[in-house]
Protein backbone atom coordinates (compact mmCIF):
# COMPACT_ATOMS: atom_id res chain seq x y z
CA UNK A 1 0.00 0.00 0.00
CA UNK A 2 1.35 3.23 -1.21
CA UNK A 3 -0.02 5.29 1.64
CA UNK A 4 1.99 3.46 4.52
CA UNK A 5 5.27 3.74 2.77
CA UNK A 6 5.04 7.55 3.69
CA UNK A 7 3.19 6.82 6.92
CA UNK A 8 6.16 4.76 8.11
CA UNK A 9 8.00 7.73 8.62
CA UNK A 10 6.12 8.13 11.95
CA UNK A 11 7.95 5.78 14.05
CA UNK A 12 5.13 5.41 16.70
CA UNK A 13 2.60 4.77 14.05
CA UNK A 14 4.90 2.26 12.34
CA UNK A 15 3.43 -0.28 14.39
CA UNK A 16 -0.50 0.54 13.98
CA UNK A 17 0.39 -0.48 10.11
CA UNK A 18 0.98 -3.95 10.65
CA UNK A 19 -2.31 -5.06 11.57
CA UNK A 20 -4.32 -3.73 8.53
CA UNK A 21 -4.93 -2.62 5.22
CA UNK A 22 -7.30 0.09 4.53
CA UNK A 23 -9.15 0.92 1.34
CA UNK A 24 -11.12 4.11 0.89
CA UNK A 25 -14.85 4.22 -0.58
CA UNK A 26 -16.46 6.34 -3.10
CA UNK A 27 -20.01 5.88 -1.71
CA UNK A 28 -23.78 7.04 -3.75
CA UNK A 29 -26.10 9.39 -2.68
CA UNK A 30 -23.73 11.87 -0.64
CA UNK A 31 -27.03 13.86 0.67
CA UNK A 32 -28.59 10.30 2.03
CA UNK A 33 -25.09 9.80 3.54
CA UNK A 34 -24.82 13.14 5.67
CA UNK A 35 -28.32 12.50 6.56
CA UNK A 36 -27.40 8.90 8.02
CA UNK A 37 -24.25 10.54 9.68
CA UNK A 38 -26.64 13.36 11.82
CA UNK A 39 -28.86 10.19 13.06
CA UNK A 40 -25.73 8.64 14.14
CA UNK A 41 -24.46 11.32 16.40
CA UNK A 42 -23.81 10.66 19.50
CA UNK A 43 -25.19 7.22 19.46
CA UNK A 44 -23.36 3.68 19.39
CA UNK A 45 -22.38 2.07 16.01
CA UNK A 46 -25.22 -0.56 16.76
CA UNK A 47 -28.04 1.83 17.70
CA UNK A 48 -27.42 4.05 14.60
CA UNK A 49 -27.49 0.97 12.74
CA UNK A 50 -30.80 0.12 14.22
CA UNK A 51 -32.57 3.15 13.39
CA UNK A 52 -30.88 3.79 9.97
CA UNK A 53 -32.70 0.38 8.81
CA UNK A 54 -36.02 1.43 10.07
CA UNK A 55 -35.35 4.87 7.87
CA UNK A 56 -34.83 2.66 4.92
CA UNK A 57 -37.85 0.65 5.82
CA UNK A 58 -39.95 3.80 6.02
CA UNK A 59 -39.27 4.41 2.18
CA UNK A 60 -39.59 0.17 1.39
CA UNK A 61 -35.55 -0.55 1.86
CA UNK A 62 -34.63 2.03 -1.08
CA UNK A 63 -32.54 4.85 -0.42
CA UNK A 64 -35.19 7.99 -0.22
CA UNK A 65 -34.37 11.37 -1.95
CA UNK A 66 -34.04 14.49 -0.27
CA UNK A 67 -38.27 15.79 -1.18
CA UNK A 68 -39.39 12.42 -0.24
CA UNK A 69 -37.70 12.80 3.37
CA UNK A 70 -39.14 16.36 3.55
CA UNK A 71 -42.38 14.60 2.19
CA UNK A 72 -42.38 12.25 5.62
CA UNK A 73 -44.53 13.46 8.15
CA UNK A 74 -42.45 14.83 11.49
CA UNK A 75 -44.05 12.16 14.03
CA UNK A 76 -43.40 9.38 11.47
CA UNK A 77 -39.61 9.86 11.66
CA UNK A 78 -39.53 10.23 15.15
CA UNK A 79 -41.36 6.80 15.84
CA UNK A 80 -38.05 5.44 14.47
CA UNK A 81 -35.85 6.54 17.69
CA UNK A 82 -35.41 10.27 16.26
CA UNK A 83 -35.12 13.13 18.23
CA UNK A 84 -37.36 16.05 17.90
CA UNK A 85 -33.56 17.99 16.86
CA UNK A 86 -32.55 15.37 14.53
CA UNK A 87 -36.25 15.40 12.72
CA UNK A 88 -35.26 19.06 12.08
CA UNK A 89 -32.03 18.47 11.27
CA UNK A 90 -32.26 16.06 8.49
CA UNK A 91 -35.59 17.91 7.05
CA UNK A 92 -32.68 20.88 6.95
CA UNK A 93 -29.93 19.01 5.16
CA UNK A 94 -32.82 17.78 2.07
CA UNK A 95 -33.74 21.18 2.20
CA UNK A 96 -30.48 22.24 1.50
CA UNK A 97 -29.85 19.76 -0.79
CA UNK A 98 -32.26 20.45 -3.23
CA UNK A 99 -31.73 24.37 -2.82
CA UNK A 100 -28.02 24.14 -3.37
CA UNK A 101 -28.48 21.26 -6.42
CA UNK A 102 -25.63 19.33 -4.02
CA UNK A 103 -25.02 15.69 -5.39
CA UNK A 104 -22.32 13.48 -5.60
CA UNK A 105 -21.04 15.01 -8.71
CA UNK A 106 -21.22 18.36 -7.61
CA UNK A 107 -19.39 17.05 -4.12
CA UNK A 108 -16.51 15.28 -6.44
CA UNK A 109 -15.52 18.64 -8.33
CA UNK A 110 -15.02 20.76 -4.73
CA UNK A 111 -12.15 20.45 -2.70
CA UNK A 112 -12.16 19.49 0.96
CA UNK A 113 -12.45 22.87 2.15
CA UNK A 114 -15.20 23.75 0.02
CA UNK A 115 -17.10 20.98 0.89
CA UNK A 116 -16.90 21.91 4.77
CA UNK A 117 -17.64 25.71 4.06
CA UNK A 118 -20.34 24.96 2.49
CA UNK A 119 -22.11 21.95 4.38
CA UNK A 120 -21.77 23.10 8.04
CA UNK A 121 -24.20 26.28 6.84
CA UNK A 122 -26.56 23.52 7.24
CA UNK A 123 -27.98 23.86 10.97
CA UNK A 124 -27.43 20.48 12.93
CA UNK A 125 -24.15 19.76 10.18
CA UNK A 126 -20.89 20.42 12.12
CA UNK A 127 -17.31 20.07 11.45
CA UNK A 128 -17.20 16.77 12.63
CA UNK A 129 -19.70 15.56 10.43
CA UNK A 130 -18.57 16.80 7.32
CA UNK A 131 -14.62 15.51 8.13
CA UNK A 132 -16.34 11.90 8.77
CA UNK A 133 -18.66 11.94 5.02
CA UNK A 134 -14.82 13.15 3.63
CA UNK A 135 -13.32 10.12 4.60
CA UNK A 136 -16.44 7.63 4.53
CA UNK A 137 -18.54 8.50 1.32
CA UNK A 138 -16.23 10.75 -0.45
CA UNK A 139 -13.19 8.84 0.07
CA UNK A 140 -10.89 11.58 0.45
CA UNK A 141 -7.80 10.18 1.51
CA UNK A 142 -5.74 13.58 3.39
CA UNK A 143 -8.93 14.52 6.06
CA UNK A 144 -7.41 15.01 10.01
CA UNK A 145 -10.55 14.94 12.59
CA UNK A 146 -8.77 16.84 15.37
CA UNK A 147 -12.27 17.06 17.43
CA UNK A 148 -12.66 13.11 17.40
CA UNK A 149 -13.00 11.56 20.82
CA UNK A 150 -11.32 7.92 19.23
CA UNK A 151 -8.64 10.09 17.55
CA UNK A 152 -7.79 11.95 20.57
CA UNK A 153 -7.68 8.97 23.13
CA UNK A 154 -5.56 7.17 20.17
CA UNK A 155 -3.10 10.04 20.14
CA UNK A 156 -2.43 10.77 23.61
CA UNK A 157 -1.97 7.03 24.15
CA UNK A 158 0.34 6.78 21.66
CA UNK A 159 2.28 9.96 21.80
CA UNK A 160 1.97 10.16 25.74
CA UNK A 161 0.27 13.78 25.37
CA UNK A 162 -1.42 15.38 28.23
CA UNK A 163 -4.95 15.43 27.77
CA UNK A 164 -5.62 17.78 30.80
CA UNK A 165 -5.17 20.72 28.52
CA UNK A 166 -7.37 20.06 25.57
CA UNK A 167 -6.05 23.15 23.97
CA UNK A 168 -2.75 22.36 23.70
CA UNK A 169 -3.63 18.66 23.28
CA UNK A 170 -5.16 19.94 20.13
CA UNK A 171 -2.21 21.75 18.61
CA UNK A 172 0.06 18.59 19.56
CA UNK A 173 -2.30 16.40 17.44
CA UNK A 174 -2.28 18.43 14.56
CA UNK A 175 1.46 19.23 14.48
CA UNK A 176 1.88 15.01 14.51
CA UNK A 177 -0.56 15.07 11.73
CA UNK A 178 1.38 17.27 9.37
CA UNK A 179 3.94 14.46 8.63
CA UNK A 180 1.29 12.20 8.03
CA UNK A 181 -0.14 14.63 5.07
CA UNK A 182 -1.44 13.57 1.90
CA UNK A 183 -2.44 10.56 4.00
CA UNK A 184 -4.05 11.58 7.23
CA UNK A 185 -7.15 9.92 6.52
CA UNK A 186 -5.48 6.16 6.78
CA UNK A 187 -3.38 7.00 9.70
CA UNK A 188 -7.01 8.15 11.10
CA UNK A 189 -8.13 4.75 10.29
CA UNK A 190 -5.26 3.43 11.91
CA UNK A 191 -5.94 5.32 14.83
CA UNK A 192 -9.29 3.93 15.09
CA UNK A 193 -8.45 0.47 14.38
CA UNK A 194 -6.11 0.32 17.21
CA UNK A 195 -8.21 1.71 19.58
CA UNK A 196 -11.48 -0.16 18.25
CA UNK A 197 -13.96 2.98 18.13
CA UNK A 198 -14.41 3.77 14.43
CA UNK A 199 -16.70 5.50 14.10
CA UNK A 200 -19.79 5.32 10.93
Amino acid sequence: MIYKKHLDKDKKLRALLLENDFELELKKNIPLRLMRSIMGQQLSTKVAQVIYDRFLALYNNKEPKPQQVIDTPNEVLRAIGLSNAKVQYLKNVAAFCIEHKINDKKLATLSNENITELLVAIKGVGKWTVEMLLMFALGREDVFSVDDLGIQQAMTKLYSLDASDKKEMKQQMIEISTKWQPYRTYACLHLWSWKDNKPQ
